[in-house]
């Protein structure tokens, strides 16, 4: 038997597992419950380990990052852990003149879209004399990791460093490892040229993080104050494990995608966004959810062909053996409630009444309306932002945008009248909660209207 056929054979196999919404036995809720509360957090293994990286890293974090990138990886061949300048520069002009254009596309459509997301400064006046300022200030320095190494992601640049620039912040860090060669891709440091990045750490993993963390002193590096971007298990669990030392946008665990859809559907498409997420890596989970069984067929049987000749062929049949699923809901709204549950990063959505399903949707990290809509254009084209909540963690989180770049400083105004209004209830809130001192920092003030 030929290769071909072997492979043919195996695609021909393959059987999503299947949920019935329907039904209300213990072991369908249970594994309901699993599906929707599976979390974006690394394992206790992983996170141990993780954090006696970082405790190497404290004392001496230029070398202990040179040393974690030849014990792990990603690290450059001759042990530097900074680009300059120049280097991006001239992988910038090395650029082939179509990857450039795409490139350029990309950035300014993300651009576009993220400047549309700029806070904006206001004050309230609460009584006469009592004003409050809410002040959008953008962070002086952030660190933005981005995937490289074998699977290097231009894109994930790009979606963490223009929205930064956007908001204003002062510098922007990029931390990204090579390849097993010590190597960087030349796409990712052309972009990186692209968008006149100044600093540039070549190391991954939680080596990576702890370098944006710590800084690296030896190399001039100042600690940045928030670390955004996406990452595999041991950068996810090293963002967890400094979110008390350095802000972090969020944990997020392997890109996730779920498809929405009923008999009106093209199989040949939905296989193919299905495709998309398990595309991403072994442990990205693929979905689809329909009430009618009869596409659900039709659709599981295009995996298999599409399969058939995929070129991540090996990576595509794992994913989907250890986390493709197929969710038969009994009517749409329960598919709906279903989707909301779950709160995939990414949603696929073809069913009708098309525009009246997505409004019921309140969880979800990217929403894709139509047949139109692969969830492909938006990971490279649009504008939208492509790191987004994933295990879960969409219903309470969004994507990350120009706003995750910056913070709101209170200022709080007072004058004399205004404090006299807000006297009674400062000196009573305060001797309620036994805070005395409270309450005469406020008296005091009109210390000489004593008698």
């Amino acid at each position: 038997m030929t290769a071909d056929r072997v492979t043919a054979v195996t695609a021909t196999a393959l059987r999503l597992p299947r949920l019935d919404l329907a039904a209300t036995d213990a072991e369908t809720t249970s594994a309901r419950r699993a599906l929707c509360r599976r979390g974006a957090v690394p394992d206790a293994r992983v996170r141990e380990l993780t954090r006696g990286i970082l405790d190497g890293l404290r004392s001496n974090t230029d070398d202990g990052v040179r040393r974690a990138n030849v014990e792990f990886g990603g690290g450059l061949a001759d042990g530097r852990l900074l680009l300059d300048r120049g280097e991006l520069e001239r992988a910038r002009d090395a650029l082939e003149t179509d990857v450039r254009a795409a490139l350029e596309a990309a950035i300014a459509n993300v651009r576009r879209f993220a400047e549309t997301q700029r806070p904006i400064s206001a004050t309230t006046d609460i009584v006469p004399g009592v004003s409050i300022e809410r002040r959008w200030v953008p962070l002086r320095r952030v660190g933005c990791y981005v995937p490289g190494g074998s699977a290097a992601y231009p894109s994930s640049l790009i979606m963490t460093v223009v929205p930064a620039q956007v908001a204003g912040v002062e510098q922007v860090v990029v931390a990204s490892p090579a390849a097993a060669d010590g190597t960087l891709d030349p796409v990712l440091l052309g972009a990186a040229g692209l968008l006149e990045i100044e600093t540039f750490v070549v190391a991954g993993g939680a080596q990576a993080i702890g370098a944006l963390a710590f800084g690296l002193p030896d190399a001039g590096l100042e600690p940045v104050d928030r670390i955004v971007g996406p990452g595999n298990a041991w950068v996810t669990a090293a963002k967890l494990e400094l979110a008390g030392d350095v802000g972090i946008d969020l944990p997020a665990g392997p890109s996730e995608g779920l498809v929405l859809v009923d008999g009106s559907a093209h199989p040949e498409l939905a296989a193919a966004d299905l495709l998309t997420q398990a595309e991403h890596g072994p442990d990205s989970p693929a979905i689809l959810v329909t009430i009618d069984p009869a596409i659900a067929d039709s659709i599981e049987a295009a995996v298999a062909r599409q399969l058939a000749n995929a070129a991540r062929r090996d990576i595509l049949t794992t994913a989907l053996e250890r986390h493709g699923q197929i969710v038969l809901a009994p009517d749409l709204a329960a598919a709906v409630s279903f989707v909301n549950d779950y709160a995939p990063e990414h949603l696929s959505i073809d069913v009708e009444p098309l525009e009246a399903t997505v409004a019921q949707i309140r969880n979800a990290g990217s929403v894709f309306v139509g047949r139109w809509a692969p969830e492909s254009a938006g990971d490279y084209a649009t504008g939208a932002n492509h790191v987004l909540p994933t295990g879960g963690l969409a219903r309470a989180s969004g994507a990350l945008a120009t706003e995750t770049y910056g913070k709101f400083v209170q200022v709080q105004r007072l004058t004399r009248d205004g404090l006299a209004a807000l006297r009674p209830t400062i000196g009573r809130l305060a001797a309620v909660e036994g805070l005395l001192a409270h309450q005469a920092a406020a008296d005091l003030r009109f210390a000489d209207e004593r008698p």
